[in-house]
């Protein structure tokens, strides 16, 4: 016998159907507002989030300055002058000579895209139709957007010291304000808040606060890394353009995935320009080695806990990121998705029911801090 639908059961899923688009929608619709009011505010926006991303950095060196006794305005005052001295010291040392070199690099992936292209079109392939073409010389062109977009942010460096006057003032103020009273905000926040968002929104941000800056340092000691051991295998096999091609890889690892990708390629493109094509196979042995030691020495040794995101997730975000916001994008996607994780896995917390196989009632928000 044939099975019939249920006219009330499709009338309710439909209703069910209709009402969760109608969530959703607002949702977007909440998200493209944000998004408008932040690109209004990005004067603002941009130092508040450079600050932040370098008191994750010196943070650690305050901390230990205040367990030994020193009062927060003396700690925060000497780490911030040491930042100084140590941002001065690279930009004087390293920013300079990749600037002088950072035409002769694009000229140099352009030649290395070139000789591919020129590669393909001969035996065996024999690719020469116009798409293919076509193809090579949006290459091209993304290759010289991309590595000049990078090598402004190499130059740039951390503090953005070189991007405005007063985007670098305004950052450095607000990191020393975050090293001054940062241990007190959590507090203060949560006599400001109401009910129930006096303990949720300090709990999340103290838990966004240390995956954050759990990233920003391990990424940075990995690209340090990268980049030491990718430079001197450079400078053995004696490919030019060394320094730039370090930096490079270090600015690269704070940008998963893409960023090695993008940084080896353009070191093996140097190396065939320059070195020809057995070098050329060399460089790409060496960044392979270094990238497997990176992924399964380097990380586990550095990085106490992952940020908990799949590696589709990530290559996703940095995507988006991209496409949204170019490379500023692409180096802030993977930090937004882990605190959009760390607030998606609290409210899952505070939801779970109770009485779930597994779950102890009492360890509901047992991870949160009790405001003072």
């Amino acid at each position: 016998m044939t099975a019939t639908s249920s006219s009330t059961r499709a009338r309710a899923a439909l209703r069910t159907t209709a009402r969760a688009s109608a969530d959703l929608l607002l949702i977007f619709l909440m998200l493209a507002v944000s998004l408008w009011i932040l690109g209004r505010m990005w004067s603002v926006v941009w130092p508040l989030v450079v600050g932040l991303l370098l008191t994750t950095l010196t943070w650690p060196p305050t901390r230990f300055l205040l367990r030994r006794g020193w009062k927060p305005a003396l700690a925060a005052s000497v780490v911030t002058v040491l930042f100084l001295l140590v941002a001065i010291g690279v930009v004087a040392l390293i920013a300079v000579p990749v600037a002088s070199q950072s035409g002769e690099l694009t000229d140099g992936v352009v030649e290395g895209i070139q000789k591919l292209r020129e590669w393909a079109a001969g035996p065996p392939l024999n690719i020469g139709d116009a798409q293919i073409d076509k193809a090579f010389d949006t290459a091209v062109s993304r290759a010289q957007d991309g590595l000049g977009s990078m090598v402004g942010t190499v130059v740039t460096g951390v503090s953005t010291v070189m991007s405005g006057l007063v985007t670098a003032v305004l950052a450095l103020f607000l990191m020393f304000f975050f090293l001054k009273d940062g241990p007190r905000f959590l507090p203060w926040l949560a006599r400001q808040l109401p009910g129930r968002l006096a303990t949720d929104v300090p709990a999340v941000a103290a838990r966004g606060w240390d995956t954050l800056g759990a990233f920003v340092r391990s990424q940075a000691a990995v690209g340090l890394l990268d980049a030491v051991l990718i430079g001197l295998g450079l400078w053995i096999v004696g490919v030019p353009l060394v320094l730039p091609l370090a930096v490079l890889t270090f600015v690269s690892a704070f940008v998963p995935i893409i960023g090695a990708l993008f940084a080896g390629l353009v070191a093996v493109l140097i190396a065939l320009v320059s070195n020809g094509l057995t070098d050329a196979l060399i460089v790409l042995a060496v960044i392979v080695v270094v990238q497997q030691l990176e992924g399964n020495v380097f990380q586990p040794m550095i990085q106490s806990r992952g940020l908990g995101l799949h590696a589709a997730v990530v290559l996703l975000a940095v995507t988006l990121g991209g496409s949204l916001a170019g490379i500023v994008g692409s180096l802030l996607a993977v930090p937004i998705a882990a605190l959009i994780a760390v607030v998606w896995n609290y409210g899952r917390e505070q939801l779970r029911d109770p009485s779930s196989p597994g779950t102890d009632p009492s360890d509901a928000g047992a991870d949160a801090p009790v405001p003072s």
